[in-house]
C-alpha cells in the first residue's frame, strides 16, 4: 500500500463530526460538459481543508459548487447532516457558510466599513460586535474603516473579503485562492490570517496554487485531477508523498 493509499483510507473513515460533505458530485457550467466528475470531500467540525491540483482540475468549480453557484447534476452535498445540493447562496449564508471568491470580492466605491456592513445585510443586528471581531483578525482593517476599498492594494482587499464574509459568524468559510496575485510577504500574511480564522473556530475549505504552502497549513489536503479527488491525506502526508510531488508539487506552489 502506497502513502498515498494509506492516508486515503484514514481519511475515509466515518466520523459523527462531519460539517460538510461532498458525495461523488458532477457538476459543470454548460449543458453535457462536466468539470466535476464523481468528486468527493469532507470537512469535520474546526479543520482547514486545503484543495489543490493543477490548472483547469475543477478546484474553484467545488468550491462554487459548495455554495450553489454550480449546477450539480449528480451527487449530494450536506451541511451538518442536512442536504444542501443547489441551495442559493443566499439562502447558505443564511446557514453558517461564507465564501470568498477569487476576483471582483469587493465593493470598491464603498469604504472598508460599508464593506462590512454589506456582509450583515441578512442579519444587521451585532454589529459593533462582529467588527470588533473581524477587526481584531485583521487590525490594519480597524484603523482605516473610512476608506474606500478601490484605493486598496490586493491584499488589503483580499482582507476586506474575508473579513466581510466573517461578518455573519459563519461556521464555515469557503476561500477561492486567497494569495493569488499577492506578493510573497502578501501571501504569507494571507495565509496567516487563514490560520487565525481557522483557530477562531470556523471550518475552512480553501483552494489554492500554492500548493506547497497551503499544504503546510492545512490539516487535511485533497488534489484533484481532471474534476475528481485524486488523492487525499493529511498535509504533511502530501506533501511526502512521492506521487504527489511527483505529478503536482513539481510544478505547483514552488517556494
Amino acid at each position: 500500500m502506497t502513502n498515498s493509499e494509506s492516508a486515503a483510507s484514514a481519511v475515509v473513515e466515518p466520523l459523527g463530526d462531519e460539517v460538510v460533505a461532498v458525495d461523488n458530485v458532477t457538476a459543470g457550467y454548460l449543458p453535457g460538459v462536466n468539470i466535476l466528475n464523481a468528486c468527493s470531500l469532507v470537512a469535520r467540525q474546526g479543520e482547514l481543508i486545503g484543495i489543490i491540483g493543477p490548472n483547469g482540475a475543477g478546484k474553484s468549480t467545488l468550491l462554487k459548487s459548495i455554495f450553489g453557484l454550480v449546477k450539480v447534476r449528480e451527487g449530494q452535498i450536506r451541511l451538518n447532516g442536512e442536504e444542501i445540493t443547489n441551495l442559493k447562496a443566499n439562502k447558505l449564508v443564511a446557514k453558517g457558510v461564507g465564501f470568498v471568491p477569487q476576483t471582483n470580492n469587493v465593493f470598491p466605491s464603498l469604504t472598508i466599513q460599508e464593506n462590512l456592513e454589506m456582509g450583515m445585510f441578512q442579519k444587521p443586528k451585532g454589529l459593533k460586535d462582529r467588527l470588533e471581531f473581524v477587526t481584531e483578525i485583521f487590525p490594519e482593517l480597524g484603523k482605516r474603516l473610512g476608506q474606500r476599498a478601490g484605493s486598496l492594494s490586493g491584499g488589503e482587499r483580499q482582507m476586506v473579503a474575508m473579513s466581510r464574509a466573517l461578518m455573519m459568524g459563519p461556521h464555515v468559510l469557503l476561500l477561492d485562492e486567497p494569495s493569488a496575485g499577492l506578493s510573497p510577504v502578501r501571501q504569507d500574511e494571507a495565509f496567516l490570517r487563514v490560520k487565525e480564522i481557522n483557530r477562531a473556530g470556523v471550518t475552512t475549505i480553501m483552494v489554492e496554487q500554492n500548493a506547497r504552502r497551503c499544504l503546510q497549513i492545512c490539516d487535511r489536503g485533497y488534489v484533484l485531477d481532471q474534476g475528481r479527488d485524486a488523492y487525499t491525506g493529511t498535509g504533511r502526508d502530501l506533501l511526502n508523498d512521492p506521487k504527489v510531488i511527483g505529478l503536482y508539487l513539481g510544478t505547483l506552489g514552488q517556494d
